[in-house]
């Protein structure tokens, strides 16, 4: 089952307040969502399974919204579901920001994410990784990141379509996570801009006014 959160399940509002919107709809924060909105990459998406520090999964949101990534898909199996890291109050309000998609398992996920055509890129130290400045992230792509200490399941690597590792010179073999995710998004946000896609609207229209709606309520 993917489930979409709803947003109150997250920060449930105080008993009998009314939900008052602390931004005033002015055309200058309508011109913003409405350019934001536009640059959104619908075809850029960023798996998270079971990374366990809150503070990790709120950076991730932050580089997410940054890039214009619009959906993140969680799977949490093996460890609590960080949930203040989703709530609007935490990740410099990136949360609020960031479709929310949970899933069951790993093979969920990736059977939804193949429904809408991404290519699965799994983060890891494998033999048979590719560097991670030789994946094509024009085309729609989907970046798995897993555990701090056990990095991505047997599971998650098995069922990618490919796994790929950012290059290192040093002696540590290996980023934190939020920090890996940082990278890798940003070399999909220079190939994406090299290639004009951030100048096309990805959203639909009908899609784009209703996100655009959604979020002048928050």
């Amino acid at each position: 089952m993917v489930r979409a959160q709803n947003r109150n399940e997250i920060d449930p509002p105080s008993e009998g307040a009314e939900k008052i919107s602390k931004w005033p709809r002015t055309n200058r924060r309508l011109e913003r969502i409405e350019s934001v909105l536009r640059r959104r990459q619908t075809s850029l998406t960023v798996v998270l399974e079971d990374v366990h520090d809150p503070h990790n999964a709120s950076a991730v949101l932050r580089s997410c919204d940054a890039v214009g990534v619009l959906d993140v898909h969680l799977v949490y199996v093996q460890e609590e579901f960080p949930r203040k890291s989703f709530g609007r109050s935490t990740s410099a309000s990136a949360a609020k920001w960031i479709r929310i998609h949970e899933h069951n398992s790993i093979e969920e996920c990736y059977h939804h994410l193949r429904g809408q055509r991404f290519r699965i890129a799994a983060t890891a130290l494998e033999p048979e990784s590719s560097d991670l400045y030789e994946l094509d992230f024009t085309s729609p792509t989907a970046l798995v990141f897993g555990n701090e200490m056990r990095g991505v399941s047997a599971g998650g690597i098995r069922g990618a379509d490919c796994t790929v590792c950012i290059p290192m010179q040093g002696m540590v073999e290996s980023l934190n996570i939020s920090v890996s995710c940082a990278v890798a998004l940003y070399e999909a946000m220079r190939q994406r801009q090299r290639a004009g896609m951030y100048d096309r609207a990805e959203l639909g229209p009908d899609e784009l006014a209703r996100v655009r709606d959604e979020w002048l309520r928050k």
